[in-house]
């Protein structure tokens, strides 16, 4: 089955917002230190940046499906694209106001728009050409995701955090009006990138609108079934247990990597922004490399490669020390890039008019990135142990192996599963 003209450039549009919503979700590992600076918050106070956003997951994901279903997948990226930039405006009032609670609030019509456009853009990749390479090719468009992974660190780390910020000692002596002068200065950094990036969001938007995208119709039978009817096949079901722990062990590895740098392994923030850049970096790699290798390994034994190496790793991130720990964490950002994609595109294989339904259940799943974290949060607080918080990706990990040799026997092609 050939792809047509039209199809790729669908496919290499749809590509290029992999790359937009991955940009903003990597400026999270720069915002929680940054705010939990300012606003003296504790380690689960902080983690909250991650629950603002992935809760959208699960409030928006069938919301998304519906719009999909009736209006479209260029629709459903449209007004995705369209929150996405609402929410980037609202950075504005929320430094202006100083108050962590806007912050928030920014942050969660951020994830609003995310959600659409997460539920529109991947099932709609794995479509777009032939059955058997959905994997490959979802794990290719995912590889931009990994991308903005290495640049918003390092752009972020620039342009938001404060070379010698202040501890919470300090801000506690001063005076009232020098306390809020300094929380004004330190929330007013966040104004630009996230201006910047809503007006880019904006022109990109324009030019999908006046764009003719190929739009996959779906056999949608009766059209009575509910999103929940959909979970009678395993690979989804699987699908969305797996991502819901993928996506708590990966927000905790990557949000977490500039405090995991600074309070265990003692870098100064500035240079442990630098970290974060390079597990985005490794992020980015391992997506390519992995697309790689998946020519020539089967999707689902290379993820149980990945699952089993990610394991061992977590061990050392809990149990060593020194700079040691930090390359163990840049490590388990390279094996774990895979599995993002991978799972979603099991999840959604050989489902026919389900795919949609599954698309959003999938996506909803997304939630684990904002329960899990704060029970990593929660865990160091109590233990007073940054480390010990980790056996939370640890066990994540688990369940990811457990999702591959669950759907080992699963086909390549299309309405085909185990």
């Amino acid at each position: 089955m050939s792809v047509s003209n039209s199809n790729k450039l669908a496919i290499a549009l749809v590509t290029s917002l992999f790359f937009f919503w991955g940009f903003v979700h990597n400026l999270d590992p720069i915002l929680i230190p940054h705010l939990r600076n300012a606003f003296s918050l504790t380690h689960l106070q902080a983690s909250l940046v991650d629950s603002a956003v992935f809760i959208a997951y699960f409030l928006l994901a069938i919301p998304a499906g519906i719009i999909m279903k009736r209006y479209g997948y260029k629709a459903g990226i449209l007004i995705g694209l369209c929150l996405f930039a609402v929410g980037c405006f609202l950075f504005i009032p929320a430094a202006n106001q100083i108050s962590y609670a806007y912050f928030l609030g920014a942050l969660f019509v951020v994830a609003c728009g995310l959600t659409i456009l997460e539920t529109a853009a991947n099932p709609y990749v794995t479509i777009l050409g032939e059955p058997s390479k959905a994997t490959q090719r979802l794990n290719f468009a995912q590889s931009f995701n990994g991308l903005a992974a290495f640049i918003a660190p390092i752009l972020g780390g620039k342009y938001i955090l404060t070379e010698q910020p202040k501890s919470d000692t300090e801000i506690a002596d001063m005076s009232e009006q020098v306390r809020i002068a300094y929380i004004q200065a330190e929330t007013a950094a966040v104004k630009g990138p996230y201006i910047i990036l809503g007006l880019i969001i904006l022109v990109v938007a324009a030019v999908l609108f006046f764009t003719k995208l190929p739009d996959i119709k779906d056999d949608e039978g009766d059209g009575k079934v509910g999103f929940f009817h959909t979970l009678r096949h395993k690979n989804v079901k699987w699908g969305v247990i797996a991502q819901f722990f993928y996506v708590g062990a990966q927000v905790c590895i990557l949000s977490f990597m500039v405090l995991y740098a600074t309070e265990v392994a003692g870098i100064a923030p500035m240079a442990a922004a630098k970290y974060a850049s390079f597990t985005g970096l490794a992020f980015m790699l391992g997506r390519f490399v992995g697309t790689f290798f998946m020519k020539y390994i089967q999707p689902l034994k290379l993820l149980t490669l990945y699952s089993i190496i990610c394991i061992g790793l977590s061990f050392i991130v809990i149990y060593g020390s020194g700079q040691l720990t930090v390359y163990a964490l840049i490590a388990v950002a390279f094996f774990m890039s895979i599995m993002f994609p991978t799972i979603f595109a099991v999840g959604v294989q050989g489902i026919g008019s389900d795919t949609k339904s599954a698309s959003s259940l999938i996506v909803m799943s997304i939630v684990g990135g904002a329960i899990l974290p704060p029970l990593l949060g929660l865990i160091s607080d109590m233990t007073g142990n940054l480390q010990l918080g980790y056996w939370v990706p640890l066990i994540c990990f688990v369940v990811v192996l457990l999702f591959a040799l669950a759907n080992k026997n699963i086909t390549d092609q299309a309405g085909k599963t185990a």
